[in-house]
């Protein structure tokens, strides 16, 4: 999985895009530094052949990676819900009712 693993200073968050098994801690080791994202400055630096190496290979991206990945043009695609598929379920399930219209009175 190629995910976010937080790093910096308390009450100023960066981050590293890291790759690795999906039932690790992000805190532990990984199998590749890819890059790294600063959430207030925007920037983010990622190794784009590496990036290309690892979805070959298999490798899923977290949402909000794949999110940020598309706003800045390292892929192409639509943009992912952050929900959990439950919640989805239950977005799906219950249709908007149209609102319902008070007879006028006469």
């Amino acid at each position: 999985m190629i995910r976010l693993a937080r790093i910096g200073k308390n009450k100023y968050p960066t981050y590293r895009i890291i790759v690795s098994d999906k039932r690790k801690d992000t805190k532990g080791t990984y199998l590749e530094a890819l890059g790294h994202y600063n959430p207030h400055t925007k920037v983010i630096e990622l190794a784009k052949d590496r990036l290309t190496y690892w979805l070959g290979k298999g490798a899923q991206m977290s949402s909000t990676l794949h999110n940020i990945c598309i706003t800045k043009g390292f892929i192409t695609g639509a943009k992912r819900s952050k929900m959990h598929k439950k919640e989805q379920a239950k977005a799906e399930e219950k249709p908007q009712e149209p609102a319902k219209q008070e007879p006028k009175a006469a």
